[in-house]
């Protein structure tokens, strides 16, 4: 049997492979090509009525004492004077020079003061713009008493009153307070105080398609004019973002923003409306002031003054798309090639569905890495970003070998290492088999009926060892010695009390006690029924002297009336239908301490059971891939045992598993990357393959880190901003891919309805919490104690008792629900971003409930069994 399937490479398959990756290299640019398809607004040509406007520059934050100077703010009155002859600004105190330098540069000015809840402030900005009006009568046109003031609930409109009638008494120009337009018609007494009136119209903070953005403004524009026939109506805020978070139907984007600020120039200028375009430059200081990301991205300009579009002819979204859409065709087009020519075995359709798989993961990789250029990011932004990136290249390594695996099982032709039952041997020519049968603390009941299956094998030439393992109480182990001893001399009971090494150091022990004549040692746990062909229909792959282990796989019993036992059978049969399979392809099955058999001579030559770690199943099988051997694996149930009895011996096997499995990975890591015997395929399976329990430790850490994000987005939300979508799409995307991924194999591998299917999703889910903590204390401890799965139920009393064993879990699921629950009730949940972070909050979520649902089910099921 081949360990490494080849075959020939012929002309046709490398040209389809490389075919297959230039189509869909060319579907990737096609798809940034019609994401970026140029749009076309009709073209505006001619003076802009008017800017509102901040001078801050791309660094600066009126809120850190810093702002910009006067060669700063006269190099942006020139570069507006180029697009209009009129400017608004907000206060008299910040930037007051701006009036002296708008004059030099001949522009009209509409100046505001700045009131809001400080009395006293209010006092200096009323006194300085009476001050500036009266000291640039040329240049200040009209002046506006207070911005949004009684949207923001900041003053009654009585007391704004009387900053209308101070501000008239004193300046000549015409005065005005600006305010969304439903404020106006809701206190039509404001109009009595003014002399026109400034309304602002954001169809964008309305919620609405941009399609209908226009009629919208156009429809409050005429009914304020039609509510106060005898006022002068000027719109002193319109426009739309280019960037930031999506409000209900209204998106954020630079065609939607170019394609708004023209139709409504073009309107304006059709109806002579007087107005200010919001705003001259995009302002990265105004994230923090409740308008989310969003508020930072309303300028004509970008904060480095760059015109975001052009006023005539087709925008283009990312005019850089073609180098990114090239890029990504580039980064992925060798391994699309690669793996084309590697698996030409696989049908077309599984070699087209991982080329885009491997297009997606690139094209991610450069969306991601290019994506945040188009923000203005903080240092916090950065250091999420330099700390999930990681994170994002891992969760598409994982989502890439998952596909790989999804590839093999649903479109290979055929398997290739495929094993099957063998024709009995004759009696003389069996392999003598010592089968190993080590307990510990054990039913004697249970083990008794595994003896019973032993003693009716269909087989003359075997001994079984039963090793009992420092079970102290007598009771439990004097029944199965004198049980063996009634079977005969071909079983054999050994008490081992005390004895080092968990079950490792019972099955060496027991290797030193074989029948010399032995040339196959068998393993299996003491709650197993085999079937009587087990030995006589698999023994005879030993002939072949490069066999070291036939598998068999792990199966269960008495489970169909027990919903718990029945929801955790069909768990663990997922592994044996699925992974091993895929990984049989390259001889790198995990190898299981039940149903497996061993070549005594290469066991013994390569050192026996390891005590130093707690899987010394899976570390053997791996030892003897290293010294060469060839692994068989026979997807066929010629055994089967006990599920674990409750949710607590559940979590605890599945966690010794894990620990297990780093140990082994710390132990043997200059094997996995170093080239030596282990082939490509071995190192990629025993590498990747604990990968989706890697990201049940990523799961548990970036559950953590939400928590603590979250509780600082809600606390002190000046210090902690949203996170960008650039981080939260592809966690969402991995979530859907891998829950899609498993549920399609479950249908297509798995002997099981919808039902058993969906309850085995819930089951492997609960174990999430436990497999972290056994990965992480695998990667930072040297041992831990070894945990025998218990087979008969141990836990009662109380319902409640029933989560004794998933505490942990229902605290993440308390500290997340408290999460959600203060997102939801905070300004953050009106942005798409936190709602995205909602909905990844209750993802994270599902591991803990699915843990909880397992627990109470054990506890519900109690022992009754089939």
């Amino acid at each position: 049997m081949s360990s490494t399937p080849t075959q020939p490479k012929t002309w046709p398959s490398i040209f389809t492979a490389i075919l297959l990756a230039l189509v869909v290299a060319a579907l990737n640019i096609g798809l940034w090509w019609w994401g970026n398809l140029p749009r076309g607004p009709q073209d505006w040509r001619g003076q802009i009525n008017g800017f509102s406007v901040s001078f801050f520059q791309r660094y600066q934050n009126p809120f850190n004492q810093d702002f910009p100077s006067d060669d700063q703010i006269d190099s942006d009155l020139k570069l507006l004077r180029r697009y209009t002859g009129r400017i608004r600004t907000y206060s008299t105190l910040l930037n007051p020079q701006v009036y002296r330098l708008a004059r030099q540069d001949g522009l009209k000015v509409m100046a505001g003061a700045d009131i809001d809840t400080r009395l006293e402030n209010n006092e200096k900005e009323m006194d300085a713009l009476i001050a500036l009006a009266n000291r640039y009568p040329d240049t200040i046109e009209r002046v506006v008493v207070g911005n949004e003031v009684l949207f923001r609930n900041n003053i009654p409109v009585d007391k704004m009153i009387v900053y209308l009638d101070r501000a008239r008494a004193h300046i000549r120009q015409p005065v005005s307070i600006a305010e969304p337009d439903y404020i106006w018609l809701k206190y039509p007494q404001l109009a009595e105080h003014v002399d026109f009136i400034t309304i602002h119209l954001f169809p964008f903070w309305n919620g609405l398609d941009r399609k209908d953005a226009i009629a919208a403004a156009e429809g409050a524009y005429e009914l304020v004019q039609h509510r106060f026939p005898n006022k002068h109506v000027v719109v002193g805020e319109i426009g739309w973002p280019s960037n930031g978070d999506r409000r209900e139907r209204a998106y954020p984007s630079i065609s939607n923003e170019a394609i708004f600020d023209r139709e409504w120039l073009i309107y304006a200028k059709a109806h002579n409306v007087d107005y200010y375009l919001f705003e001259a430059f995009d302002q990265p200081w105004k994230e923090n002031l409740g308008e989310g990301r969003t508020g930072a991205y309303w300028g004509i300009f970008n904060a480095d003054r760059q015109l975001k579009f052009p006023f005539t002819g087709p925008v283009t979204e990312d005019t850089g798309w073609p180098w990114k859409a090239l890029a990504a065709s580039l980064l992925a087009i060798i391994p699309m090639i690669w793996f084309g020519i590697r698996f030409r075995r696989f049908k077309l359709t599984g070699r087209l569905f991982f080329d885009v798989l491997i297009q997606l993961a690139c094209g991610l990789i450069v969306w991601s890495v290019t994506l945040p250029f188009n923000f203005y990011l903080d240092w916090i932004d950065w250091s999420m970003l330099v700390l999930l990136f990681p994170a994002q290249v891992a969760i598409l390594a994982i989502l890439l070998i998952n596909g790989f695996e999804f590839t093999e099982v649903l479109w290979r032709r055929k398997w290739v290492r495929h094993a099957g039952m063998l024709p009995p041997d004759p009696v003389e020519k069996q392999p003598f088999v010592s089968i190993h049968l080590a307990c510990y603390n054990e039913p004697p009941e249970m083990v008794i009926v595994t003896l019973d299956s032993l003693a009716a094998l269909d087989y003359q030439n075997y001994e079984v060892l039963v090793i009992d393992n420092n079970t102290k109480d007598p009771a439990i182990w004097k029944p199965v010695q004198e049980y063996c001893e009634k079977l005969g001399e071909r079983f054999r009971f050994f008490h081992l009390e005390p004895w080092p090494g968990f079950k490792a150091g019972a099955l060496n022990f027991g290797l030193k006690e074989t029948n010399p004549r032995a040339d196959v040692v068998a393993v299996i746990d003491a709650d197993y029924e085999v079937r009587a062909d087990w030995l006589a229909s698999l023994t005879g792959y030993f002939h072949d002297p490069k066999v070291a282990v036939v598998q068999c796989p792990q199966a269960h019993r008495d489970f169909e009336h027990n919903r718990f036992r029945r929801m955790t059978a069909w768990e663990y049969d997922g592994f044996f239908r699925i992974g091993m399979h895929h990984r049989n392809e390259r001889n790198a099955i995990i190898q299981h301490g039940t149903m497996t058999m061993v070549r005594r001579s290469a066991l013994e030559g390569t050192g026996g059971w390891s005590e130093w770690t707690i899987c010394e199943d899976a570390e053997l099988g791996l030892r003897l891939m290293h010294a060469g051997y060839e692994l068989v694996y026979v997807d066929e149930l010629m055994g089967k045992g006990l599920t674990p009895a409750d949710f607590k011996a559940y979590k605890s096997q599945r966690y010794r598993w894990a620990f297990g499995a780093m140990q082994i990975l710390k132990g043997r890591w200059s094997w996995m990357t170093r080239q030596g015997p282990l082939s490509a395929g071995q190192r990629f399976h025993f590498l990747t393959g604990w990968f989706s329990w890697f990201a049940d430790a990523l799961h548990l850490i970036f559950t953590l880190m939400a928590i603590f994000w979250t509780a600082g987005m809600v606390g002190l939300p000046h210090l902690f901003s949203l996170p960008m979508q650039l981080f939260l799409i592809p966690v969402i995307g991995f979530f859907f891919a891998k829950a899609i991924f498993g549920i399609v194999l479950y249908r297509a591998r798995v002997p099981c309805g919808w039902y058993d299917t969906l309850m085995a999703s819930v089951a492997s889910m609960g174990l999430s919490h436990a497999i972290a903590r056994g990965i992480l204390h695998g990667l930072t401890r040297q041992k831990t104690s070894f945990v025998v799965t218990a087979k008969s139920r141990r836990l009662g009393g109380s319902n409640f008792a029933a989560f004794a064993p998933v505490r942990e879990e229902m605290l993440m699921l308390c500290a997340l629900v408290l999460c959600i629950i203060g997102m939801a009730r905070s300004t953050a949940s009106h942005f798409t971003e936190g709602q995205l972070w909602m909905f990844i909050l209750a993802a994270q979520a599902i591991p803990y409930i699915s843990a909880l649902a397992g627990a109470w089910i054990a506890h519900r099921s109690g022992d009754k069994a089939g």
